[in-house]
């Protein structure tokens, strides 16, 4: 930690919470609501560093000091769970994941009843879990479920709207329903655009999604305008180039060759090996 930029680094340095933290272990009690407050914030700078098993570590031990001081019914509780759900599903531990995103969908059912926006996320994040385990119909189920109560919150057009709509097109599509697939991407493309606005790197990635699954279905004229756009959008956002506007310039050769027009293809790949390499 450099001293001129300590006072701005100081609360997200893991190092100097760590030393803290074993200070209020040595004049607290094991249990004491500070100590899992202090591996609470841990647990979710580890989690923003990719550092899993020690953001597992801190999160575990939060849960055992808030089972003790407040119980099982407390939201804390349940916002515990939903975060090591979420480490155990970048882990690749889908069964812990689930394991946890579920009992975090009882506590918040117990807190808030029904109608609450968490409800509707961990419903999202059940629907993620048995997506990636391959439980194609279980999974719609649950997506389904969350798309009903976040357009009863916010209406059609809202980002959450958008974000379970493109989830439910990776099912369509692992499903074979193709054409489906397409529609759902498109409505939450059009959402995305009034909502964010299309100079959001989160618009950008589902053109690109957009345009390889118009490529897929054979679409390609679509494709390429979707390609083209996205690029344009991406060449503004990010004028020091990027990994993305790669994709996009290989997106745009992958179309040429599909059309039979190989020189232009090449010409559009090599512009991406470029990108790639920089």
């Amino acid at each position: 930690c450099q001293r001129a930029s300590w006072e701005g680094h100081r609360g997200g340095c893991t190092f100097d919470l760590e030393r803290k933290l074993e200070r209020e272990r040595g004049r607290l009690e094991e249990e004491d609501p500070a100590i899992g407050d202090a591996c609470f914030v841990l647990g979710n700078l580890y989690y923003q560093q990719n550092r899993f098993d020690e953001a597992e570590e801190r999160f575990e031990e939060a849960l055992r000091i808030c089972l003790v001081v407040v119980g099982e019914g407390s939201e804390s509780v349940a916002i515990l769970c939903a975060n090591l759900g979420k480490i155990y599903d970048r882990q690749g531990r889908l069964d812990d994941g689930l394991r946890m995103q579920k009992r975090a969908l009882r506590v918040y059912r117990r807190v808030h009843g029904d109608g609450h926006y968490t409800i509707a996320d961990s419903l999202y994040s059940i629907g993620n879990l048995l997506w990636r385990k391959g439980e194609l119909e279980r999974a719609m189920g649950k997506y389904e479920e969350a798309h009903a109560m976040y357009v009863g919150l916010h209406g059609e057009d809202h980002e959450n709207v958008a974000k379970v709509l493109g989830n439910m097109a990776n099912v369509l599509k692992d499903q074979g329903k193709g054409a489906e697939a397409l529609a759902m991407q498109q409505k939450a493309l059009d959402i995305k655009r009034r909502t964010l606005g299309s100079d959001s790197d989160d618009f950008v990635a589902s053109l690109l999604n957009l345009g390889a699954a118009n490529r897929g279905q054979g679409m390609l004229d679509e494709a390429l305008a979707r390609f083209e756009e996205g690029l344009g959008i991406v060449r503004r956002i990010h004028p020091e180039r990027s990994v993305t506007e790669g994709k996009f310039l290989e997106g745009i050769g992958n179309v040429y060759s599909q059309q039979g027009r190989h020189e232009d293809a090449f010409a559009w790949w090599r512009k991406a090996h470029r990108m790639y390499r920089k």
